[in-house]
């Protein structure tokens, strides 16, 4: 994983942790549901940034690497995959 990538990604999962720990607690003190459903959906848009951060990395290391090697096959399966999993999303 490249080291920017992996950096990124590993704080802001620090920072989703620290979210779910909020939501816990807000569940715990009965808080307002529209907050709690509020800092959920923070969390969500926080996660898809790390599944960004993720792709991009898959991008231009793996299928990049398949691709330099002759495995345009293999590369254009990864690609495949992820085209997938972007559309079930929908």
């Amino acid at each position: 994983m490249r080291k920017d990538i992996k950096s990124k990604t590993l704080r802001r999962l620090k920072l989703v942790e620290g979210q779910i720990r909020g939501i816990q607690k807000m569940v715990e003190d009965e808080k307002y549901c529209v907050d709690i459903i509020t800092q959920s959906s923070a969390v969500k848009e926080a996660l898809a940034g790390v599944e960004q951060l993720i792709l991009e990395n898959h991008l231009s290391t793996h299928v990049l690497d398949h691709i330099k090697h002759g495995k345009e096959r293999v590369a254009i399966e990864e690609i495949l995959k992820v085209y997938r999993l972007a559309q079930r999303k929908k």
